[in-house]
């Protein structure tokens, strides 16, 4: 594992390769256009995606992806959930005799609403769905980048992926925990997106801590509840890709969907949003996904029913703050209730 090739040039592929090139690992990176792998070879720096971090010697950029998986022994995508299905179609005829395939996206996809480990395992040439692991929790590209203490986890159907992906990942600053769980993993990696985007939009709209709070915490509620039906451990969202994530994702202006849901909060429509935040918010996509998912296993997800009316239904953010707070009485935790 002292080859790795990271697919993508994005904040999260270049802090991970910054990590890992730190730790002496080899590291090629691949990027989409030529120009990109030239500046950042040149630089030594993503100005775009993350500036004033420093990328170490040990790691080249490549446009070029075969030449980029020439000897690799462990393939990490970096790409956005949108990309990660074209990705492993283009990488699919090159792939040999890698260890370990790690997927670093957050989120499902669009139109199908699988997974994207399910998506991965697709596309990929047969034998392979052993070797893919998920990782997930509270970590973001900019503080990874700049060797601020994190803590992840990882996950596979196979005990001996999660522990190379362990043994990979793991420095002085950068703690992996492991966990057999993937639907949990990646559930909550991919969900926590659209709470976040809620917590934005009652920041912008001005409301306080309560309503941030209440959102996280009955957020996280619906996310179990749909995580239980989906075959995942409701512990697993008690730990780093569940309420870990949740709360970096919900509380920090590093957060793309937090940031994008202020903006909606103040008013601005749904593109502009996104263009304000200038990369890709997964929490809108997943948006949808989680919708259809909860209608499909007949899980009750409020919040993410109005996330979805205001950013697609036409409703506005008051009048989805409004809906929520008159439903119908119900339990806090069906499962505690009175005879």
């Amino acid at each position: 594992m002292n080859k790795v090739v990271i697919l993508g040039a994005g904040s999260w592929a270049t802090a991970l390769a910054v990590l890992l090139g730190k730790k002496g690992v080899q590291v090629k990176m691949w990027a989409r256009r030529k120009e990109q792998a030239e500046e950042l070879n040149t630089t030594r720096e993503n100005l775009r995606y993350l500036p004033g971090v420093v990328i170490p010697s040990t790691v080249t950029v490549y446009a070029d992806v075969e030449e980029a998986l020439q000897g690799s022994k462990g393939v990490v995508f970096g790409v956005p959930s949108h990309a990660v299905r074209e990705t492993a179609a283009l990488v699919r005829p090159l792939l040999k005799d890698q260890q370990i395939v790690v997927n670093t996206a957050k989120g499902m996809e669009e139109g199908t609403t699988l997974r994207l480990s399910q998506v991965m395992a697709g596309e990929l040439p047969p034998g392979f769905d052993e070797r893919i692991v998920v990782l997930s929790g509270p970590s973001h590209a900019e503080e990874v980048g700049r060797g601020i203490p994190t803590t992840i986890v990882v996950a596979s159907a196979k005990k001996e992926s999660a522990l190379l992906a362990q043994d990979l990942f793991m420095t002085p600053k950068f703690r992996v925990y492991t966990n057999p769980d993937v639907i949990g993993v990646e559930l909550g990696g991919s969900l926590k997106n659209v709470i976040a985007l809620c917590c934005g939009i009652s920041d912008g709209l001005g409301f306080g801590d309560n309503t941030k709070a209440a959102l996280m915490t009955r957020g996280l509620a619906e996310i179990t509840r749909l995580g239980a039906a989906m075959g995942a451990e409701s512990l697993t969202f008690l730990g780093l890709a569940g309420v870990g994530d949740l709360i970096v994702t919900c509380t920090s202006m590093h957060s793309r969907n937090r940031r994008a849901g202020m903006e909606i909060g103040k008013g601005k429509s749904l593109q502009e949003a996104i263009d304000s935040v200038k990369m890709v918010v997964e929490g809108v996509r997943t948006t949808k996904v989680a919708k259809e998912l909860a209608e499909k296993h007949e899980v009750a997800m409020p919040i993410t029913k109005q996330a979805y009316e205001v950013l697609f239904g036409g409703a506005s953010p008051k009048e989805g703050v409004a809906r929520l707070m008159m439903r119908e009485k119900t339990h806090e935790m069906e499962e505690l209730v009175w005879d």
